[in-house]
């Protein structure tokens, strides 16, 4: 695959010394969707915000298709599709003609097929004559996703693209985003839903003040630093764990019903054989038994919070 969006050494600091971004350098490629994952303050609107050409850098560059953002401008932002956090239209114009006006923004001819196509993949098609003002605030987001995709963009950036909005439209927006992947288009995913990213994302990135601090392939990374966790459910409840079991990662629940072993996925030997002959040895006995596997999230607190306290 070709790269398609190459960032060097960006950074950004403000004139009152923030420092908002640190160096940042990425490679992504074409057709793959990335989820940059991160906290509030994080850095992730400030990077999308610079490849966009909205901010100006500190330092470093960024390439869109070959083309500079800051020397190329109008020819690398022609090939970005920007939905951004903000809900920012012009409230008395038609959803029509709002998307239209939005093509021709980007040097493309008319096209009304495409544009109808467009509309009618977000669902709008029948609100194509209504004036925004009167939309809800889901069909309103509707109209900024059509909008970024109205010039058929090589990339398109979500900046949080579902908060706030309802079940059936960040469904909508799942679907859409696989069609997106399938015609070559590339995406960047900002997100606080993690389920998002652990549902589409083929490479997941993990920035926390303003440093990049993980970039991984989703499945490599829950491999990699997941955690499994063994339940047993007693059959009769403890009041402590025993002495004999202090060898082994346990904690117990407050009902004293349900222990629960963690370990390491990528550990050798994990020592559930011995533990439950421990268990055995010790007459603890249990009615049922299952495992359950690291999400995303998981890995995403552990990773911050381990960052954060050695910062």
């Amino acid at each position: 695959m070709a790269t398609v969006l190459d960032i060097r050494g960006l950074t950004k600091t403000y004139a009152s010394g923030l420092t908002a971004l640190k160096p940042v350098t990425l490679a992504i490629e074409e057709g793959e969707i990335f989820a940059l994952l991160g906290p509030n303050g994080a850095g992730k609107t400030t990077l999308i915000s610079i490849v966009c050409g909205i901010v100006t850098p500190s330092a470093g560059s960024v390439t869109v298709g070959g083309f500079d953002v800051s020397r190329d401008y109008r020819a690398a932002r022609a090939l970005i599709g920007l939905v951004p956090q903000e809900l920012a239209t012009d409230s008395y114009e038609t959803v029509w003609a709002t998307t239209t006006h939005s093509r021709g923004l980007f040097g493309r001819p008319p096209d009304r097929a495409y544009v109808e196509r467009t509309l009618r993949s977000l669902s709008l098609w029948d609100k194509r004559d209504a004036r925004i003002r009167t939309l809800s605030g889901g069909m309103k987001r509707r109209v900024m996703i059509a909008k970024a995709l109205v010039h058929e963009p090589r990339v398109l950036f979500l900046d949080e693209p579902t908060a706030g909005v309802d079940v059936e439209l960040r469904r909508d927006m799942w679907a859409l985003v696989r069609e997106l992947r399938e015609d070559g288009v590339t995406i960047i995913l900002t997100t606080h839903y993690i389920e998002e990213a652990e549902e589409m994302a083929d490479r997941v990135g993990v920035i926390s003040r303003g440093e990049l601090i993980l970039v991984e392939e989703k499945h490599t990374l829950m491999r990699k630093l997941g955690q499994k966790h063994l339940v047993l459910h007693l059959h009769a409840p403890l009041t402590e764990l025993p002495a004999a079991l202090s060898r082994w990662d346990l904690a117990l629940d407050a009902d004293g019903q349900l222990l629960e072993y963690r370990f390491d996925t990528r550990a050798e030997h994990n020592d559930i054989a011995a533990l439950l002959r421990g268990l055995d040895e010790l007459g603890i006995t249990y009615a049922d038994l299952h495992t359950e596997q690291s999400s995303l999230e998981d890995i995403f607190v552990d990773l911050v919070a381990s960052r954060e306290a050695h910062a």
